[in-house]
């Protein structure tokens, strides 16, 4: 093999190397981004159902009488 040949086989693999080390570092951001997502999902789920409670428990549905000055 010529050594212009054998430099253009070792840049390539350095090459890639570098993006199979990049896509595993994206691939993990990615995952941990996902159960952050979840994570709020279930957070806002519980905030709504919280609110719907409080809701509720005000009357919900009857209107408030206007304020004085109307």
């Amino acid at each position: 093999m010529s050594q212009e040949l054998e430099m253009r086989m070792i840049e390539l693999e350095t090459r890639q190397a570098f993006q199979d080390d990049s896509l595993q570092a994206l691939n993990d951001v990615i995952v941990e981004q996902s159960r952050v997502i979840e994570r709020l999902q279930l957070q806002v789920a519980e905030l709504i159902k919280r609110y719907e409670e409080m809701a509720g428990q005000q009357g919900g549905g009857e209107e408030e009488a206007p304020p004085p000055h109307y």
